[in-house]
């Protein structure tokens, strides 16, 4: 049975388990050892992303995206395609914060109630 990260990426990445979001957001994106460029992020959900990406990004590969208003996030590639990127974030993407999100860049947004 895998364990850490790894079980977290296959769950991401398998199960699918959280309904993912098409959407544009402007954001930044910085792959290990290189520099920052921008991007559009294209969707979204609490586990990951995929974003367009010029420049090749390798599976495994360590990568951070910053979204308009929040801090960098960590995340992993996990393809790299027709310069699309899908990564899976380190540690998902809080409920709340991924609602205030969807609400932005969304025609219809979303809402949680929170009992």
């Amino acid at each position: 049975m895998p364990t850490g990260s790894n079980q977290y990426h296959m769950a991401a990445q398998e199960d699918r388990c959280s309904p993912r979001t098409r959407l544009t957001i402007p954001a930044t994106l910085r792959a290990s050892g290189g520099r920052a460029f921008q991007t559009n992020v294209q969707d979204l959900s609490i586990s990951g992303f995929s974003a367009s990406s010029i420049n090749r990004m390798h599976d495994g590969q360590m990568c951070w995206l910053t979204l308009p208003g929040l801090e960098s996030l960590p995340a992993q590639v996990v393809w790299w395609e027709n310069c699309i990127v899908g990564c899976a974030f380190e540690e998902l993407l809080s409920p709340i914060v991924h609602d205030n999100i969807l609400q932005r860049y969304t025609a219809t947004g979303v809402s949680r109630t929170i009992i």
